[in-house]
Protein backbone atom coordinates (compact mmCIF):
# COMPACT_ATOMS: atom_id res chain seq x y z
CA UNK A 1 0.00 0.00 0.00
CA UNK A 2 2.82 2.33 0.85
CA UNK A 3 4.87 1.69 -2.44
CA UNK A 4 1.58 2.57 -4.46
CA UNK A 5 1.41 5.43 -2.93
CA UNK A 6 4.86 6.59 -2.86
CA UNK A 7 4.63 5.59 -6.80
CA UNK A 8 1.44 7.79 -7.07
CA UNK A 9 3.24 10.98 -5.93
CA UNK A 10 6.22 10.63 -7.51
CA UNK A 11 4.16 10.27 -10.96
CA UNK A 12 2.35 13.26 -9.92
CA UNK A 13 5.51 14.84 -9.31
CA UNK A 14 6.55 14.44 -12.66
CA UNK A 15 3.21 15.87 -13.87
CA UNK A 16 3.42 18.33 -12.19
CA UNK A 17 7.20 19.62 -13.73
CA UNK A 18 6.30 18.78 -17.13
CA UNK A 19 4.21 21.68 -18.44
CA UNK A 20 2.27 21.83 -21.75
CA UNK A 21 2.21 24.50 -23.91
CA UNK A 22 0.57 27.10 -22.81
CA UNK A 23 -0.09 29.25 -25.94
CA UNK A 24 0.17 32.58 -24.13
CA UNK A 25 1.73 36.10 -24.29
CA UNK A 26 3.09 37.54 -21.63
CA UNK A 27 3.47 41.70 -22.82
CA UNK A 28 6.32 43.86 -21.36
CA UNK A 29 4.91 45.76 -19.09
CA UNK A 30 3.95 42.17 -16.91
CA UNK A 31 7.13 40.46 -18.06
CA UNK A 32 9.08 42.69 -16.31
CA UNK A 33 6.80 44.04 -13.42
CA UNK A 34 6.78 39.55 -12.70
CA UNK A 35 10.75 39.70 -12.89
CA UNK A 36 11.67 43.10 -11.52
CA UNK A 37 9.41 41.93 -8.21
CA UNK A 38 10.99 38.53 -8.49
CA UNK A 39 14.54 40.37 -7.89
CA UNK A 40 12.98 42.78 -5.34
CA UNK A 41 11.67 39.38 -3.04
CA UNK A 42 15.44 37.11 -3.79
CA UNK A 43 17.03 40.77 -2.54
CA UNK A 44 14.48 41.49 0.02
CA UNK A 45 15.71 37.36 1.28
CA UNK A 46 19.07 37.91 1.09
CA UNK A 47 19.19 40.71 3.11
CA UNK A 48 17.08 39.29 5.76
CA UNK A 49 19.26 36.30 6.14
CA UNK A 50 22.66 39.11 6.48
CA UNK A 51 20.87 41.37 9.20
CA UNK A 52 20.05 37.81 11.02
CA UNK A 53 23.75 36.33 10.43
CA UNK A 54 25.90 39.39 10.40
CA UNK A 55 24.48 41.34 14.00
CA UNK A 56 25.02 38.95 16.12
CA UNK A 57 28.54 38.58 14.77
CA UNK A 58 29.37 41.80 15.25
CA UNK A 59 27.95 42.05 18.33
CA UNK A 60 29.93 38.80 19.33
CA UNK A 61 33.03 40.34 17.81
CA UNK A 62 32.76 43.32 19.86
CA UNK A 63 32.46 41.41 23.32
CA UNK A 64 32.02 43.01 26.31
CA UNK A 65 33.10 46.13 25.51
CA UNK A 66 29.40 47.39 25.38
CA UNK A 67 28.16 50.52 27.96
CA UNK A 68 25.83 50.03 30.42
CA UNK A 69 22.44 51.94 29.79
CA UNK A 70 23.15 53.78 33.35
CA UNK A 71 26.40 54.73 32.81
CA UNK A 72 25.94 56.04 28.90
CA UNK A 73 22.80 58.51 30.75
CA UNK A 74 25.26 59.46 32.77
CA UNK A 75 27.91 60.51 30.45
CA UNK A 76 25.28 62.41 28.41
CA UNK A 77 23.99 64.01 31.61
CA UNK A 78 27.07 65.06 32.20
CA UNK A 79 28.18 66.49 29.04
CA UNK A 80 24.78 68.71 28.61
CA UNK A 81 25.75 69.88 32.29
CA UNK A 82 29.14 71.34 30.61
CA UNK A 83 27.76 72.75 27.93
CA UNK A 84 25.10 74.42 30.25
CA UNK A 85 27.50 76.16 32.68
CA UNK A 86 29.90 77.01 29.18
CA UNK A 87 27.03 79.40 27.97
Amino acid sequence: MRDLLKLNAFFALILFFLPNIAWAYVGPGAGLTAIGSLIALIFAVIVAIAGFVWYPMKRLMKGNSTVDEEDEFETIEKKDAGENNNQ
